[in-house]
């Protein structure tokens, strides 16, 4: 196991989630077995609010002690460099496995600009990751943090970004331009990005690979529903459209986001929109109208909660006191997911061209309640939702559950999506990952 370790790391602006892969397979890209197995898991909470919490699973092969920590209070974890370093400490002080041995460090950097695909990390590639941080304040500073800690921490290894953006470089300039000044917007680089591509990578292969076909010939809709929200139009392998922008505050609402907005109703929402007060993470600072529309919005500016199970229990019992702001806001929810669903359905070709609905993330994964009133929603495009399945999906393994009907135009899934799995997939495969 000796130097061949991949770490594979997601930055939230308040939380850090790491897993070590051990690579399996040479690049051998025509072998049908993973190309990495998953030794350990780690995640940690509530970095801008401490005390953190740590949590870990460990393979017993692996662990020297108890091999799972549920939420234990992280001490001296402040910000996402020392929880790093909390993690790097845990993994030397608790298993088998060895600082020394991590090879490669796969980052993900939500905004990667014009960047086709994964980038080395090199002073070069990092100031241009930094400079982007205008155009996602929130997400970007988070990372290049954990990058620069792994790189003072972990000075042998390689640091590769792998880009929520990448993936959607395919999307034709039509769809991917604004209707603002062509000179001012190439300057700027101001147009539609999109986001959440590790995880739309993940599910195209995975589903694809499921349906037996080529992802070449893979038409799907995918929603990729969480905390932070999006939708996937992908033809032919590649995306078409998706519902993020510029930035990852369009499209659809999430758990703090707005979603999509007349652009003006900040400025009539405040005078200060433009100020710049708020700090982001690190030394990033965003604007009052950024702070309003990524985190003082969604549905916890209607109901006062982030969690969206609470909600969904709350809109399905009248008696719930908040039951009228619970309904509201998965309302709006359901109603904007139908917006995009609708749309990319035309995009598509309509039926007989889609393969596939694909629900995804930790409220797609999650919430039959959702899933059900989508699909009983999208009968008039043939869609069709076995409720036995929907409701059975928890006790099914492996990545993909079918829960449509046969005979529907599309299938209708839950894929269990996995962002860190994919990087560090990815990197395995790369002949050589380090240029």
């Amino acid at each position: 196991m000796a130097g061949t370790l991949i770490l594979s790391v997601n930055a939230g602006s308040s939380s850090l989630k790491i897993s070590v892969f051990q690579p399996t397979v040479s690049s051998d890209t025509n072998r049908v077995e993973e190309p990495v197995s998953l030794l350990l898991t780690a995640s940690l909470s509530n970095l801008s609010s401490p005390p953190a919490t740590f949590s870990s699973s460990a393979n017993a092969q692996i662990s020297r002690a108890k091999n799972v920590k549920h939420n234990e209070e992280a001490d001296g974890v402040k910000d996402h460099e020392s929880g790093f370093e909390y993690f790097l400490d845990h993994l030397q002080r608790e298993t088998t496995l060895e600082k020394k041995d991590i090879v490669y460090v796969c980052h993900r950097v939500v905004h990667g600009g014009d960047y086709p695909g994964p980038v080395l990390i090199s002073p070069e590639s990092y100031h241009h990751i930094e400079g982007l941080s205008d155009l996602a304040p929130l997400h970007n500073g988070a990372a290049l943090t954990v990058i620069k800690a792994c790189m003072k921490i972990l000075p042998g290894s390689h640091s590769i970004a792998y880009f929520d953006s990448s993936f959607h470089a395919t999307i034709p300039p039509h769809i991917s331009k604004y209707m603002i000044d062509t000179e001012i917007a190439e300057q700027k680089g101001l147009k539609k990005y999109g986001f959440h591509g590790s995880s739309y990578q993940f599910i195209l292969r995975t589903v694809a690979q499921h349906l037996s076909k080529p992802i070449s010939q893979t038409n799907l809709i995918v929603m990729h529903l969480g905390s932070g929200a999006s939708i996937c139009a992908i033809k032919d392998g590649k995306s078409l459209d998706t519902s993020m922008g510029l930035t990852p505050v369009d499209g659809l609402p999430g758990a703090t986001r707005s979603g999509a907005i007349d652009p003006s109703l900040i400025f009539h929402y405040t005078s200060d929109a433009g100020k710049i007060s708020h700090s982001a993470t690190g030394n990033v600072h965003v604007t009052e109208a950024e702070d309003i529309l990524n985190k003082r919005s969604g549905w916890k500016a209607l109901t006062g909660t982030t969690d969206f199970g609470q909600i969904v229990q709350g809109t399905f019992n009248p008696s719930d006191p908040l039951y009228l702001k619970y309904k509201l806001a998965f309302d709006i929810f359901l109603d904007r997911i139908l917006n995009f669903l609708g749309a990319y359905y035309l995009k598509l070709g309509g039926s007989g061209h889609l393969d596939a609905v694909v629900f995804s993330g930790g409220i797609g994964e999650r919430s039959k309640e959702l899933r059900e009133a989508v699909i009983e929603r999208c009968a008039c495009l043939g869609f069709k939702l076995d409720k036995r399945k929907n409701t059975g999906v928890d006790e099914v393994d492996g990545s993909v559950v079918e829960i449509g009907e046969g005979d529907a135009a599309a299938k209708v899934m839950v894929c269990r999506t996995d962002e860190q799995l994919e990087m560090a997939r990815q990197c395995a495969l790369d002949k050589d990952p380090s240029t």
